[in-house]
C-alpha cells in the first residue's frame, strides 16, 4: 500500500531531522481498533483473527502512546510500530 510506504518515509525522515534536537518521532498502527463505531457484526467478524482474544481498544494504543513520550522511550525513533494485539 502506498500510503504506509509513505507513512514510513515521512516517519524516518522527520526522525533523522529531529533526532539532532533530541525530538523522537514515531507512528503507531493500532490495527482494528473499537473506538465505538464497531458494530457486533463487525466485531464477531474480527475477533477470531484476534489470538489475544479481544479486540483493540483506544486505551492499548494510548498506553504505547504514553510509553513512546516518556524517559523510557527516549531510544525509539523513526519506527511504526504495529500494535494489533497479534491480529
Amino acid at each position: 500500500d502506498g500510503r504506509a510506504g509513505a507513512i514510513s518515509v515521512f516517519t524516518e525522515s522527520l526522525a533523522a531531522e529531529l533526532a539532532p534536537l533530541h525530538i523522537t518521532v514515531n507512528a503507531i498502527d493500532p490495527g482494528a481498533t473499537d473506538s465505538g463505531w464497531m458494530s457486533e457484526e463487525v466485531k464477531n467478524a474480527l475477533l477470531p483473527r484476534f489470538p489475544m482474544g479481544r479486540i483493540g481498544l483506544p486505551e492499548d494504543a494510548a498506553r504505547l502512546i504514553a510509553f513512546l513520550a516518556s524517559d523510557d522511550g527516549q531510544w525509539i525513533t523513526g519506527e511504526i510500530i504495529h500494535s494489533r494485539g497479534g491480529f
